[in-house]
């Protein structure tokens, strides 16, 4: 299972960091991403980074978020800086979990709230 946590309130400018944990009994992760959704709108993706190391971000976040993961934790994080009010939503965690060499599933962990007060 992934189990999310970090989310909180904080002031526009502000910083949090979230972190994604997986356990449970499988042979490894692969790529993992961090997604937000808000009230009535949909789900996007934030950041993700692979089994390598090779990130990829929304452009809204670029240069203020970073994703990072520590595989020996099986744990990734989200450093969120100079966040904004329209960062304000729940945030998940998605990850491609092989159970063997061969056999994946994606899980998606538990939203966390994420309040930025203008």
């Amino acid at each position: 299972q992934l189990q999310a946590s970090g989310g909180g309130l904080v002031q526009a400018g502000g910083s949090l960091r979230l972190s994604c944990a997986a356990s449970g009994g499988f042979f490894s992760i692969g790529t993992v991403g961090w997604y937000r959704q808000a009230p009535g709108k949909q789900r996007e993706l934030v950041a993700a980074v692979t089994n390598a190391g090779r990130t990829n971000y929304a452009d809204s976040v670029k240069g203020r978020f970073t994703i990072s993961r520590n595989n020996a934790k099986n744990t990734v994080y989200l450093q969120m800086n100079s966040l904004k009010p329209e960062d304000t939503s729940v945030y998940l965690c998605n990850a491609e979990v092989w159970m063997t060499t061969v056999n994946s599933l994606q899980v998606w962990g538990q939203g966390t709230q994420v309040t930025v007060s203008s």
